[in-house]
């Protein structure tokens, strides 16, 4: 195996590869209830929590510590309200037992208004790691990457640089910012001039440099292939990567069968506060984009939008809520800007999982404005 941006290739092992991250991340190996557990302590515990929860803690009826055994537990918080990641400053949510440790602060992409601020200590590490064991279970662990993402405050283009410097790759990153994408939507503008910019970037590390890897949104995807000369293949690109919910069925049908050719596509469901649901491959009637959200470090649940506490059945849409237990952020019952379609455990990831992912659009609260998403 070279360094030059040449990437193996062998044959996926869908019955180790989970096992394989749970061995890189010992974190993976806990249960749901003990990890909980596990954080409830770290959070609400006056030497670890931070000034956020801690001062939270003092208007519950309940104790965290002691009553707080399993998720549906967690329903005794009640929903989030995350107006208070955009308005209260990111140093409440810093917890006592992170205070000397480097840290860095990232911001969502403001599809629903402000943007949400959250701190990374291991969470941006751990996400690295269950995305590079996926990537080495296809051969894939070498090369150079052409970062289309989000830069600036935003975590997807640090993402690509750690994930990169796991084996001494070189990233070529555009300058790339998506709230101005949304803020053009919102005016009633066009956006093609700032694609077209964010295009012409990307083209140039095509043309010019040998990578391996293109990270980027499914939505950016669509519009680089349309612009590109000739297919992506030819520019060296072994494996692309994206992250959005933008496309539907029939889109990302053709565009593996008509441009993808042999590149093998990673596409994941996530965003800043919950990491990367993996996508699996097609199994017994399950929709070939079904995406799986490793616990326990979160988890997510399809809920009647008239009743977050009830969770709607296998095969049903809902709206999804997402329960985030890291040491960095702890996150309980956040409703989504999403809807989804609960489905069943995968082979390679043995637990529920969701399909068919789609804005979440209720007039009484928000419109979602994805942009480039």
């Amino acid at each position: 195996m070279s360094r030059n941006g040449t990437v193996a290739t062998k044959k996926l092992n869908p019955q180790t590869m989970y096992a394989e991250m749970q061995h890189r991340l010992p974190i993976l190996q806990l249960s749901p209830e003990e990890w909980l557990q596990k954080m409830m302590r770290w959070h609400f515990d006056e030497q670890t929590g931070s000034p956020y929860w801690l001062r939270k803690k003092q208007t519950l009826d309940f104790d965290p510590i002691r009553d707080i055994r399993t998720l549906e537990d967690v329903q005794r918080f009640g929903l989030f309200d995350k107006t208070d990641l955009q308005k209260l400053p990111a140093r409440e949510f810093l917890p006592r037992g992170f205070a000397n440790r480097p840290h860095r602060v990232f911001e969502t992409g403001g599809s629903t208004g402000k943007p949400c601020r959250v701190l990374d200590i291991t969470t941006g590490m751990y996400n690295v790691i269950i995305y590079e064991t996926m990537l080495a279970a296809h051969g894939l662990d070498h090369g150079d990457a052409i970062a289309m993402t989000p830069a600036g405050p935003h975590v997807y283009t640090t993402f690509v640089n750690r994930l990169m410097d796991r084996w001494s790759g070189q990233v070529y990153a555009i300058d790339f910012d998506p709230r101005w994408v949304k803020s053009l939507v919102r005016q009633g503008q066009s956006t093609e001039p700032y694609v077209e910019h964010l295009l012409i970037q990307t083209i140039d590390h095509l043309e010019t440099q040998q990578a391996s890897f293109l990270f980027s949104t499914t939505k950016l995807l669509m519009a680089l292939i349309a612009k590109l000369e000739k297919p992506l293949s030819e520019y060296g690109i072994k494996a692309v990567c994206t992250g959005g919910t933008s496309l539907t069925a029939e889109e990302a049908r053709y565009i593996r069968e008509n441009h993808l050719g042999d590149i093998y596509w990673f596409d994941t469901y996530g965003n800043t506060l919950m990491g990367h649901a993996l996508q699996a491959e097609p199994w017994e009637g399950l929709s070939d984009r079904s995406y799986y959200l490793p616990p326990p470090l979160a988890f997510i649940r399809v809920i009647d939008p008239n009743n977050w506490t009830c969770e709607v059945e296998r095969g049903q849409r809902g709206r999804v809520l997402l329960i985030t237990l890291l040491e960095d952020l702890f996150l309980p019952n956040l409703l989504e800007r999403d809807s989804a379609i609960r489905v069943g455990p995968h082979p390679w990831y043995p637990w529920d999982g969701v399909t068919a992912i789609s804005s979440y659009v209720d007039s009484l609260e928000y419109t979602a404005t994805e942009g480039v998403y």
